[in-house]
Formats: structure tokens, sequence, C-alpha cells
């Protein structure tokens, strides 16, 4: 008996959240088809009646998380997919510039694990990687419409760009009190520009 559609999209669902958490963990270069299918509990021979290449998967990887829910992973995270305005920045900037969302290698933001596999790959990739990008600064941008500020736009990108460059340079910093600190003062930075104050 052959297999419903709604079996096929959640198998496809569970390969690409399996990937995700290995190319996150690793990258995409040191990740296999074989790996991928074995922790989603399937066969390689599988993996083709999802996805023709390992490449579109990873930009399917990239592009699932336009759809994560901060509040779903980390228990201490409050985030409202409702909230609006300044609300919604202040919740975004706060989950993403968490201690949790830093600590939760496989469950990070590609922006913040991959961006070297994002620049060495195929055009299908980066489109992926530049739409969760553009998808951030849109919604910061509209956190900020209707709030007096005129550059909403150039500031949700810089706003992106210091959560994302935050994030970067404190999984890299060997000294945990620096990486904290650097984390802080990019959270701060944005609450600002989002003109919400840091606690």
């Amino acid at each position: 008996m052959p297999f419903t559609a709604e079996h096929k999209q959640k198998t496809r669902q569970r390969i690409v959240e399996c990937a995700r958490e290995l190319f996150n963990r690793r990258g995409f270069e040191e990740v296999s088809i074989d790996e991928i299918m074995r922790r989603a509990g399937l066969t390689r021979g599988g993996f083709y009646n999802h996805f023709k290449t390992k490449e579109e998967l990873f930009a399917e990887a990239v592009s699932a998380y336009l759809h994560f829910n901060p509040a779903e992973r980390w228990d201490d995270i409050r985030f409202d997919p409702a909230a609006c305005g300044v609300a919604m920045g202040r919740q975004f900037v706060e989950a993403y510039l968490s201690t949790a969302h830093l600590e939760d290698v496989e469950g990070q933001c590609p922006m913040i694990a991959l961006p070297s596999d994002a620049a060495r790959a195929g055009p299908r990739v980066r489109y992926a990687y530049r739409c969760l990008f553009e998808h951030m600064a849109t919604m910061l941008a509209s956190c900020m419409d209707g709030e007096g500020n005129d550059n909403a736009r150039e500031r949700s990108l810089a706003i992106t760009a210091l959560c994302v460059g935050g994030m970067v340079l404190a999984r890299t910093i060997d000294d945990p009190s620096f990486a904290d600190e650097v984390r802080r003062a990019a959270r701060a930075m944005a609450l600002e520009l989002i003109g919400s104050s840091a606690d």
C-alpha cells in the first residue's frame, strides 16, 4: 500500500530537521546523506524520494528556520507569535540573542551556524540564506513601522546584522565571559535601535 501524502510530508520534514541539526553541528561538507537518513530512521534510498541532491536538502534546511518558534524549543524563552510592534521586535531580539540560543548548537539559526557553507554553496542555498535574512529584517521593520521610525528598513537591517554577527562572535570567542559581554552588547544596541531599552 502506498504512503499517504501526509506521511510523505511528515517524513520529508523529519529528514529536513535531522539535516538542519547535523549541518548546524558539523557543517554541510562534514555530514553525509547516509548519516542524515540514519538519524531520521530511514535508509539512503529513501532520500531520493524527497530530494535530488544534498544541496537541495541544505536549501530547505535553511528555509525551514523561517517557521521556527523559539518557545517550542527553549523552555526559558517567552515568545508570542501574535505580538506586534515594538513588543514583537523586543521578544525577537531577546530570543535570538539569548543564552538558550547560544547554547543550542543543533537548534541555532543557520545564519549563525552556516555562513561560510552558504557562501560557498550554489545559488539555491544562497537564495534561501538571503530570504531568511530578508525575512528577519522585514519582520523587524514591520515592528517599527508607525512608531515614528522613518528609517525602519535601514534600522531593521542593522538590527538583523547585530543579532547574527553578535551570535557568530559569541559562538566563536573562547572566553565565555567576553563572549557573553559581546552578546549582551549586541542585544542592548539592537533593542535601542528598535526603540526599546534592555532591562
